[in-house]
């Protein structure tokens, strides 16, 4: 029998990068809904106090770029200056500028019709630029994902979702997940390792912090889809205290997960972002 353990890893929506991926992505949902047919390319930075969005947008949209940056910081959770980060205080800056019009030719009429002529519009088409596609897909679980990655995300999620109800009360918005499956001649048989870091307020006791995100994160995940096991090596805050967190303990940037929002490592990836980009790209 071959055997391998493979790892994927997620982050809750308050570790920085996805800060800035969710930023960029409330920018060009609000440009979306007022102009379809907009150029977006929006970038993001969150640091220490700071949030700054840059990048080059063509639209007719009217929309508060510094609003829609609060809003988002703020339904995440960072609300007061102890968790490294306020919606409210924290400064913002908007350095955008038009599509070039060099990439808008390559995408307003694709190379094909400009040489050739044609009325499908799929077929005009165009590309701004070069680019590499892959799509991959999975019979480890229903969503069609492969398992360390689904369950990664599932406890990343759950680990959210205690903190908004204040089911665990302490907990901070940055957090990670990471999960280790055991394969059997390449099928999975089993989890063999889970890891969960967690931001949380100054006065939290660590062994009660993690036995909790043990019994209340880990373990509902695992039993959920048949998966648990008292056995498994489990890893909460291995590094001890995490109280400061977001973009206080790390910058963020969009487009630096591209990992986690595809297949947690098991398929290729071309290198490119999702998040800030209208369909054109």
């Amino acid at each position: 029998m071959a055997e391998h353990l493979f790892t994927s890893e997620s982050v809750t929506e308050g570790h920085p990068d996805k800060i800035a991926d969710q930023v960029s992505d409330s920018i060009l949902d609000a440009i979306l809904e007022q102009d379809p047919a907009a150029r977006v390319a929006c970038e993001t930075l969150v640091t220490t106090g700071q949030a700054m969005v840059a990048g080059e947008i063509t639209t007719s949209a009217r929309v508060d770029y510094a609003d829609i940056v609060r809003d988002t910081v703020r339904r995440i959770g960072y609300t007061a200056s102890d968790m490294g980060f306020d919606a409210d205080t924290c400064g913002v800056s908007i350095a955008l500028d038009r599509q070039s019009p060099d990439i808008a030719q390559g995408v307003d009429v694709a190379i094909e019709n400009r040489e050739r002529g044609g009325e499908d519009a799929l077929d005009a088409q165009g590309a701004g630029d070069q680019g590499l596609m892959f799509g991959y897909a999975s019979d480890e679980t229903p969503q069609l994902m492969p398992l360390p990655i689904m369950l990664a995300h599932r406890i990343a999620e759950r680990l959210a979702e205690v903190r908004h109800t204040d089911e665990l009360p302490g907990l901070r918005p940055d957090g990670k997940s990471q999960v280790t499956v055991r394969y059997e001649d390449g099928a999975p048989a089993g989890v063999d390792a889970v890891v969960v870091s967690t931001q949380h307020a100054a006065d939290m006791d660590q062994e009660e912090l993690r036995s909790r995100v043990s019994s209340q994160v880990i373990q509902p995940v695992l039993e959920r889809y048949n998966l648990w096991d008292d056995g498994i090596t489990r890893y909460v805050n291995p590094t001890g205290i995490f109280v400061i967190g977001g973009p206080q303990g790390d910058a963020g940037l969009t487009g630096r997960k591209i990992i986690v929002d595809t297949y947690g490592g098991m398929a290729r990836h071309g290198g490119g972002a999702f998040s800030g980009k209208d369909p054109s790209k």
